[in-house]
């Protein structure tokens, strides 16, 4: 539902909007903040574009990694989140062939629709990924138009909640919305984001993140026929848990750690390889427990015990998807304890070997461990070796947890987040 500016102002401030706000940002959203940040886009897209033509709202969210550290790339199971962090659009169509991206603090993005060429200067910029989403939409059959759009996004870049599948996945629903009469699935725009970033931007990824923003909830995702995902949405009001999502920032340089992280899969395949298999997913536990000593001689034992994480956080999925569904999250916090182990344990995820002398992320769990006192759970998040640490802190102690974390780990290294029932959508 497009609507002229001067209307659309008037709906984000007199409430005709909210019970809109409150189905995607869930309960717990601070609409005060939210038609503030709605309203500034919204005259930010005037002073760039003018007032002529109706507009229309996107947004599309960051994403939690809750459980299946590393799984996704062996075909595994892995559990997310949507979180109430997300990149949003104000956006028009243009009546010509260019798209037109202003986001603030960031130069305009300019963009021919018919050029579909890869292009060298593009690599790891946001321009790529346009231009990819709009060659993959144009390759299905669509035809898409240019359009003028003011982005602004609350998910920052290094966080480790995946900004840039948000920003995939913003573009792809206003392309959706405006050309192709919302017919491609939220499925369907995360791959096409996967897509752009892996064959634009220059970046390997698998599909978590994008499906996590597109799809929103709290999403269990099968990856064993990576085409074709099995998505499945968890009923589960986080609200009603008794305890609170926080991220924590460890501050640990993310300088040189390629290495680190490609030698993850490349282990785990070599694991897979001893059996003729290109990835774990497809090789049996139990063969792999009764040849164990062989693949040690082949492969290292580091890639062994990665390959034990893979087979154990692969289940820890199923586990905890059970007790979200039994609303037993006692058994869901347990759970999560357990596979933050095998990830600090096995995977050894949670610092760069060549630089022991240097362990935030180690330091920044133990010390969330300390002021939780055996309460709630916490564990490494996402790809691990610097970045981010996951908790959940029992409501009514938020304030004494993230004073506690901040006095060792630095201001500011706290936020707290919900998870958000709806992925990538048009808000009007």
């Amino acid at each position: 539902m497009m609507m002229q500016l001067n209307v659309l102002k008037e709906e984000i401030s007199n409430g005709k909007l909210d019970n809109r706000f409150y189905e995607v940002y869930g309960a717990k959203t601070n609409l005060d903040e939210l038609k503030t940040r709605l309203n500034k886009l919204v005259n930010s897209y005037e002073a760039a574009f003018g007032s002529d033509a109706e507009v229309g709202l996107f947004t599309a969210p960051g994403r939690t990694e809750i459980c299946g550290n590393h799984t996704d790339h062996q075909h595994g199971c892995v559990l997310a989140g949507a979180i109430d962090l997300d990149a949003i659009a104000c956006a028009a169509p243009n009546g010509t062939n260019t798209v037109r991206i202003k986001s603030e603090g960031y130069p305009e993005i300019v963009i021919d629709i018919n050029d579909f060429e890869i292009k060298t200067d593009e690599k790891e910029t946001s321009a790529a990924l346009v231009r990819g989403v709009d060659a993959r939409i144009t390759q299905l059959g669509y035809d898409v138009k240019g359009f003028n759009a003011v982005i602004s996004s609350t998910v920052l870049g290094g966080s480790g909640l995946s900004s840039s599948a948000a920003y995939e996945v913003l573009i792809g629903v206003i392309f959706n919305s405006l050309f192709c009469d919302g017919k491609l699935t939220a499925v369907q725009i995360a791959q096409i984001g996967q897509y752009a970033e892996n064959v634009y931007f220059g970046k390997p990824c698998g599909l978590m993140d994008q499906l996590a923003s597109s799809v929103g909830g709290m999403v269990a995702i099968d990856f064993e026929d990576t085409e074709n995902p099995i998505v499945k949405k968890i009923d589960y009001d986080f609200a009603k848990s008794g305890y609170s999502l926080c991220i924590i920032d460890s501050g640990a340089d993310h300088a040189d750690l390629t290495d680190d992280y490609a030698a993850i899969p490349r282990e785990m395949k070599a694991v897979a390889a001893h059996f003729g298999k290109d990835y774990l997913r497809q090789v049996d536990e139990d063969k792999f427990w009764s040849e164990i000593k062989n693949i040690r001689k082949q492969t290292g034992d580091r890639a062994v015990l990665r390959a034990i994480h893979f087979f154990a956080d692969h289940k820890h999925v199923g586990e905890q998807v059970a007790a979200l569904e039994n609303k037993d999250f006692n058994a869901f916090l347990s759970c999560v304890t357990r596979s933050g182990h095998s990830s600090a344990e096995r995977l050894q995820n949670i610092y760069c070997t060549t630089r022991p002398e240097q362990q935030a992320v180690t330091l920044t769990i133990e010390t969330a461990h300390k002021l939780l006192a055996g309460k709630g759970a916490v564990r490494v998040h996402g790809g691990g070796f610097a970045g981010t640490v996951q908790a959940y802190v029992p409501n009514g102690t938020e304030e004494q947890f993230k004073n506690g974390m901040e006095a060792v780990i630095g201001e500011g290294c706290c936020h707290f987040l919900n998870i958000r029932p709806q992925g990538g959508v048009a808000l009007v």
